[in-house]
């Protein structure tokens, strides 16, 4: 079997990807000329040429301003159904999906209208190619923790469709022990907890995210390495990583793959799993991230295998629907 069937085979869960970054050059500017939506740039060509993104700052503007295009009920449904068919190509039997309901609630779309397109696309999903999925409501982080109480208070009749909260946008300056009360209100409504950390932030943003927000997975990390204490405090708590090594590259978090620190880390005993984040800005969705760092960093079969179970393990889902998956992932041979 060759490595992109090996990897396509495996029963994995993607547990950071951005549903509003697998917007597709092709479908934004269909989605613009449909709802009237003016984009900056003329072409799909002209889009694509503009991915030479400098640091995680240089790609969020111009992923909020393909954003736009999103307005109605049935284009949040194509937005997720478009990635749920790719995922399901790419072996991926759960998914966890971020959405960033502030990015459209600021521009007049009901948070509703959100909701309703992507719970729609998850049930479609699990008719169409038996995909489970679970929808993560993102605070922006850039944004204050006032403006994230409001969100939670528009989200309370969503509430019984939203599996968990997360922090994203703007690392750098916005530390998690920023949104210390908003956390803790969304840990007493029962919801899971995860924050993006150490990509661009410094490891004591990890060290926050853990101790003041209480997280259960941290989402990317990988900045973890600089201190050797937490690395084993990771290894020794098995804090899950979603760690999304072609976003790394993209967003110059390092130089090129083969620098990568994902197999040390790996190697040194922490939970770490391959996402592919914002796939459709950062060249490729969770097989080719897989398939590209296994080429990359030299990583065996066996260690793919870890990745994968690592990502079933990590999921917001029951034993029931858990244990099957990680039976057929033992059964492949390494």
């Amino acid at each position: 079997m060759d490595l992109e069937h090996f990897v396509c085979s495996l029963p994995k869960a993607e547990l950071h990807v951005h549903i509003e970054g697998t917007l597709e050059p092709e479908m934004m500017f269909e989605l613009a000329r449909r709802n009237g939506v003016a984009l900056p740039w003329k072409s799909v060509e002209e889009t694509r040429a503009a991915y030479a993104f400098t640091d995680l700052q240089s790609f969020l503007d111009l992923y909020y301003a393909g954003a736009a295009a999103l307005i109605h009920e049935r284009d949040f449904f194509e937005l997720a159904l478009a990635y749920f068919e790719r995922a399901h190509a790419d072996g991926v039997v759960h998914a966890e999906l971020f959405f960033d309901p502030q990015t459209h609630t600021a521009r007049g779309v009901a948070f509703a209208t959100v909701v309703d397109g992507l719970e729609r696309a998850c049930a479609e999903a699990q008719v169409r190619w038996g995909i489970s999925s679970r929808l993560i409501l993102c605070f922006l982080r850039h944004l204050s923790e006032d403006e994230g109480f409001a969100t939670l208070e528009q989200a309370l009749p969503q509430l019984a469709r939203i599996h968990g909260v997360g922090l994203d946008s703007s690392e750098r300056g916005h530390p998690p022990a920023k949104f210390a009360r908003l956390f803790a209100r969304c840990r007493e409504l029962g919801l899971h907890i995860v924050a993006h950390a150490g990509e661009e932030g410094p490891p004591a943003y990890i060290v926050d995210a853990l101790d003041v927000l209480k997280v259960e997975r941290i989402d990317h990390g990988v900045r973890c390495a600089e201190d050797p204490a937490l690395v084993e405090r990771l290894v020794r708590e098995q804090v899950a990583l979603t760690v999304c090594p072609l976003s790394n590259v993209k967003l110059c978090v390092f130089p090129d793959l083969a620098q990568h620190n994902l197999k040390r880390l790996l190697e040194a005993g922490l939970k770490v799993t391959i996402n592919s984040d914002d796939p459709a800005y950062f060249g490729g969705y969770i097989a080719r991230n897989f398939i590209d760092t296994a080429r990359a960093l030299g990583l065996s079969r066996a260690q793919l295998k870890r990745i994968a179970r690592n990502s079933l393990e990590a999921s917001f889902v029951p034993e029931s629907l858990r244990t099957p998956w990680l039976l057929r992932l033992d059964a492949m041979p390494a």
